[in-house]
């Protein structure tokens, strides 16, 4: 029984993606509450800890790929072009 509960939360694990993860790590809180033991929580700690991990990663990621878009419009609608810096933006090429 409590195998099968730590065998959900690894899957979360392995099959989390950027996507999914607020959703995995809310499951795996709640199937982590489910064990009784804090000897049968603690096989399970390792898959939590990386899934953590994987969503504070996740969340900077994704607050910084925003902030750089933010960037490029505010700077687009400043000049009207769009902002070339050599930088990881990229723009749209006209066909």
């Amino acid at each position: 029984m409590f195998r099968k509960l730590i065998n959900q939360i690894s899957t979360l694990y392995y099959h989390a993606t950027p996507k999914t993860i607020e959703q995995d790590v809310t499951k795996a809180v709640q199937l982590l509450k489910l064990l009784p033991a804090e000897q049968t929580r603690a096989k399970a700690a390792v898959f939590m800890d990386g899934l953590s991990q994987m969503q504070s990663e996740w969340r900077l990621d994704s607050q910084k790929s925003h902030t750089e878009k933010q960037t490029l419009r505010q700077e687009s609608k400043r000049t009207g072009k769009p902002k070339i810096d050599g930088s990881r933006t990229r723009t749209a090429k006209k066909r």
